[in-house]
């Protein structure tokens, strides 16, 4: 990803957390996390997310997504003794769909991204507005898109291994890479 386009998601994802009432400080805002997942289709597949915390216990981060963005299928495995990453997501503002194992419900709200079709293969889904919350077990295929004004959810989750969450599509690369121009 371009640095112009990593510094523009980042903006966008301040004004996002303003207009919900989600203060940051100038440290955490400098942190924001842009995750293209190297698809270079940012606008459809990624997120932006700032790390509150994230400790051998338990991590809190906030999960921006723009509208109609998704964060592509993926799940989080064993590590080690660790079972898995348990994650609880609360909407604090817009709507997100969320997608997991089960029964498949028909005519899903979400809009799966064109050309990648192949890797959104579970689609059970979970509505969440402001206020509501939904827990992901570990090892459960999941993914989820904002609605049409992009949505804030709050994780609150056991550590945070991103580095070992296994995507469904293999072209993703959970690790950013920043090009200058």
């Amino acid at each position: 990803m371009k640095r112009s386009e990593y510094e523009s998601a980042k903006q966008r994802t301040e004004e996002m957390f303003a207009k919900a009432g989600i203060v940051l400080t100038a440290e955490e805002a400098d942190k924001i996390e842009v995750a293209g997942f190297g698809l270079n289709d940012l606008e459809r597949q990624g997120l932006e997310l700032i790390t509150y915390v994230n400790s051998s216990r338990y991590c809190a981060k906030e999960l921006v997504l723009f509208p109609r963005q998704s964060c592509p299928e993926h799940l989080h495995p064993p590590v080690g003794d660790d079972p898995g990453k348990t994650e609880t997501f609360r909407c604090r503002a817009g709507k997100v769909f969320l997608y997991v194992n089960g029964r498949s419900t028909d005519g899903i709200q979400a809009v799966v991204p064109a050309g990648s079709e192949a890797y959104y293969t579970v689609n059970h889904e979970i509505v969440l507005e402001p206020g509501q919350q939904y827990t992901i077990e570990p090892g459960t295929l999941h993914w989820f898109q904002a609605g049409d004004e992009g949505a804030i959810v709050s994780e609150f989750s056991s550590t945070s291994r991103d580095e070992y969450d296994i995507f469904t599509d293999p072209r993703i690369e959970r690790m950013p890479v920043i090009e200058e121009e």
